[in-house]
């Protein structure tokens, strides 16, 4: 699968197909036991340990399922994560917060919030680190209608702004904004694997 900057890819397929798999891969946390994965002339499966941290802090943003945030701290100090310079950084958490509907709440703390606001945290913290490669684990599946169309929208702005956006889903909304849809089947176990695996 070739995916361009620029370029919203989805990549679906019934449970156990290998869709958070392929993305851990992808976000150089799992090593495939075979293939390779290639970006900006950067053969990503032949990082050591310390070059993979490096590459995936530098060039890689991902949006986990489970959102990933620390909750005993603030949405501040979650979004603080996200930035490695200094700067205005205030201004700038109002500018993530307010694309993500939480303007405002920057106080709050995460176990506070609902799934679904804690989903858009994370968003902001993508919108904060503004990534060359970003990777999304069913990033709508906690939100209501409106907020996966502001998740969905955001993802289709930051391609079309030069980020290569990855997504796993199942969500048929984000399939229809997508450049390129790639259908995962599920692992074929023969009877005598089968067998073996009892």
């Amino acid at each position: 699968m070739t995916v361009e900057d620029g370029q919203l890819a989805t990549i679906s397929g019934p449970s156990g197909s290998g869709k958070t798999t392929l993305l851990n891969c992808l976000a150089l946390l799992d090593r495939p036991t075979e293939g390779r994965i290639l970006h900006d002339r950067t053969d990503m499966t032949a990082l050591g340990r310390r070059g993979s941290r490096r590459y995936r802090r530098d060039n890689i943003g991902y949006l986990f399922q489970h959102y990933a945030l620390i909750e005993d701290a603030t949405i501040a100090d979650n979004l603080r994560l996200a930035l490695t310079t200094r700067g205005d950084r205030s201004a700038r958490y109002h500018e993530a917060l307010d694309r993500v509907g939480l303007a405002g709440r920057e106080k709050d703390r995460v176990y506070q919030l609902s799934g679904g606001e804690q989903q858009r945290v994370a968003l902001a913290q993508l919108l904060l680190k503004n990534p060359p490669i970003l990777l999304a684990d069913e990033p709508t599946a906690a939100l209501d209608n409106a907020n996966a169309d502001m998740v969905i929208d955001t993802l289709r702005k930051l391609a079309t702004a030069g980020a290569t956006v990855i997504v796993a889903t199942h969500n048929d909304r984000i399939r229809t904004h997508a450049d390129i849809e790639h259908e995962l089947t599920p692992p074929q176990v023969s009877l005598r694997q089968e067998q073996r695996i009892r």
